[in-house]
């Protein structure tokens, strides 16, 4: 994910393809927010 390259199509139809993440601000944040969901997600789960 935090690579890129990963092929989808958007809410048009059109192909589109992720970009990498290339920032270390943007690498903390990332991460910070997938802490946050993974423990929101665990928390739901019981």
């Amino acid at each position: 994910m935090i690579n890129g390259g990963l092929h989808g199509r958007n809410a048009n139809g059109r192909a589109t393809t992720t970009r990498a993440v290339t920032g270390i601000d943007q690498n903390i944040r990332l991460n910070r927010a997938l802490w946050v969901l993974a423990d929101e997600l665990r928390r739901l789960r019981g």
